[in-house]
């Protein structure tokens, strides 16, 4: 298969294209989910390795996410400045840093700045490959398409749940206490040099070449990607686009734009709120809270990320047909009685199985939803000129929104008062809780966006 056909018929060639271009941006989630999820394999050796204790482990697990929030508030600037290509390089560099010092750290000052660093690359990555793919996808294929970033990071979680798992099977608690968790974050480094030299054999994204006024270029980009039929009609769409925008992003203070940035958001503050990432950090230590042994609980992290796998792909065939509002409210619905059922088990101390069951049902229903379709709409409902600046408005408040999840759950899940009362049963009812909140906000506010050109999707709102 020649993935970099020259076709331009708008045929096999250019969707081969199309999909390698997607496949490459895509490795950039496949290292947000390796890099946010290292962190639960680990999390209890380096818990005893550094002698931790509850606000110090969920600095642990929620130092990268204080870079995540920085790269996502510069990511968006810096993309509109020297393209979304060359910030999704610096990126993959970073990962490559994080990677190789956070495995060596002297000190745990110098762990939780190595994890920093890799935060960064995570934020510029979780707001740039969606964008970038969203702004080289064809309108038909767009939701598909970009759902290969949420497809990658559940596959980049996956893997690392089998790699922290076979090193931890290197050798007993001792050894990965001392060195296990070391080669647990060195491995990401493989990965993040793989991404940074395929970014190399990628273009510029067609749409930020338009908004440079580099016509010629984004008429060639697009030639290869929707063929030439069809391709300049599209940059006469992008260029009528970008001359109705403002030239800075307090269009996005007129009366439709601040509507759309509040609901990008909302909408991405409740995909943290509802509570995944508490699990992606941390369910190996809650199966150990519930009596498994090292093994056994990371073997069951595994089943987790088979499930969110799994049902990500469904998500993938289903997007583009069900639309948007459709899988998010009945993923939000699944997950909040998952949720409910998870606490109930808890309050009153129900067998190993049971949790594992919930946790499951949960994990499917996010990624069937929440998942993969939040990052599609955050990535189509900004105009063009702005839409780098204006996602990573949204992307920062999802980052501080998982902050505040990860930071907190350790010290709500062993909060003496909480823990007598409820018996670990009461943030995932607050998670629960937020998952209703989610169902009501998305059947009121979350336009249809399925089918519709970005340009379509930018009138849309302009309208309302």
């Amino acid at each position: 298969m020649d993935l970099t056909s020259t076709e331009t018929t708008g045929g096999p060639g250019t969707l081969r294209y199309v999909t390698w271009i997607s496949v490459v941006a895509a490795l950039g989630g496949l290292l947000f989910g390796y890099d946010t999820a290292v962190i639960s394999g680990s999390i209890g050796f380096l818990r005893t390795y550094f002698v931790l204790d509850a606000p110090e482990m969920g600095w642990a697990a929620s130092s990268a996410l204080m870079g995540s929030i920085l790269g996502a508030g510069i990511a968006g600037m810096l993309s509109d400045r020297f393209g979304r290509k060359n910030v999704l390089i610096l990126a993959a560099v970073l990962f490559s840093v994080s990677a190789l010092w956070s495995a060596l750290p002297r000190t745990f000052t110098e762990f939780a700045t190595a994890r920093i660093i890799g935060g960064v690359g995570v934020g510029m990555a979780s707001m740039l490959s969606p964008l970038y793919i969203a702004e080289v996808a064809p309108a038909d294929r767009r939701g598909r398409l970009v759902s290969f970033n949420q497809f990658a990071i559940v596959i980049g979680i996956l893997v690392v749940y089998f790699v922290n798992y076979f090193i931890a099977l290197q050798g007993d608690d001792a050894w990965n206490v001392q060195f296990g968790w070391r080669w647990m974050f060195g491995s990401e480094a493989i990965p993040a040099v793989l991404f940074l030299l395929l970014l190399f054999l990628v273009p510029e994204s067609p749409r930020w070449l338009a908004k440079q006024g580099r016509d010629v270029q984004s008429l060639a980009v697009l030639s290869r990607v929707t063929g030439e039929e069809r391709a300049e009609a599209e940059l006469k769409a992008i260029r009528e686009a970008i001359r109705e925008e403002g030239r800075t992003t307090a269009q996005l203070l007129q009366p439709g734009m601040r509507r759309t940035l509040i609901i990008g958001i909302t909408l991405a503050i409740l995909q943290q709120v509802t509570g995944i990432n508490v699990f992606m950090y941390y369910a190996p230590e809650i199966f150990r809270q519930l009596g498994s042994g090292t093994s056994a609980a990371l073997l069951q992290t595994i089943v987790i990320g088979a499930v969110n796998l799994t049902f990500t792909i469904v998500a993938l065939k289903t997007i583009d047909r069900l639309g948007r509002t459709r899988l998010m409210v009945i993923g939000s619905t699944g997950m909040g009685i998952a949720l409910t059922a998870l606490g109930l088990a808890a309050y009153f101390q129900k067998a190993e199985l049971w949790v594992l069951l919930f946790i499951l049902g949960y994990i499917a229903c996010f990624a069937l939803s929440m998942g993969p379709v939040v990052w599609v709409v955050l990535s189509e409902i900004f105009p063009t000129r702005i839409r780098g600046r204006a996602m990573a408005i949204a992307t920062l408040a999802l980052w501080s929104a998982n902050y505040v999840v990860s930071q907190t759950f350790p010290l709500i899940n062993e909060n003496p008062w909480l823990v007598r009362t409820f018996h670990h049963a009461f943030p995932f009812w607050l998670y629960a809780f937020f998952c209703a909140v989610t169902i009501v906000f998305v059947i009121t506010y979350i336009p249809e966006t399925k089918g519709k050109t970005l340009e379509e999707i930018e009138k849309l709102w302009k309208r309302e």
